[in-house]
């Protein structure tokens, strides 16, 4: 049971909630034979395009030798593939393949399913309205957070 006066701490709420829903999420995605990197990587890289590992790694303030494991995953799946630069000839650039993109479909409703699951005592009005704070707080730390700088500078050596 939940020790009634961290009820009112919005930092304990969100990391219990938080875990609750990387729970229902991982559950959705070991059904697949994924991990939540996995799809972080491939939904950036179908959002963004091809991406070289580095900017990969930098965007989501990641090791790049872990990157590196989860693109070799989902090469190995067919889900994305590692290509020269049409830009840059001596970088390699992760891209998405029309598997990857049939893959993350298919993940939307799993994805959807998870939501459902983790914010059912909430209205539609109420789930709207949280995304959105949500968003904003996040949006918030992403700009000022300890990743700002790495990310800034993989941003700049985009083409």
């Amino acid at each position: 049971m939940t020790p009634p006066s961290v009820l009112n701490l919005s930092a304990y709420l969100m990391y219990a909630t938080g875990k609750a829903a990387r729970r229902t999420l991982s559950e959705k995605l070991t059904a697949r034979g994924l991990r939540l990197w996995h799809l972080t990587v491939l939904t950036l890289v179908a959002d963004l395009g091809p991406q070289p590992k580095g900017v990969l790694a930098a965007r989501l303030d990641m090791n790049a030798s872990d990157l590196a494991k989860i693109v070799k995953d989902l090469a190995d799946a067919g889900q994305v593939e590692c290509v020269r630069s049409l830009t840059d000839r001596r970088r390699v650039d992760v891209r998405i393949t029309p598997e990857g993109r049939t893959a993350l479909d298919h993940l939307s409703a799993d994805i959807a399913s998870a939501d459902d699951d983790l914010l059912t005592p909430l209205s539609e009005a109420e789930r709207e309205q949280l995304a959105s704070l949500l968003r904003r707080v996040q949006a918030h730390h992403e700009e000022t957070g300890p990743a700002a700088g790495l990310r800034v500078a993989a941003q700049a050596r985009q083409p």
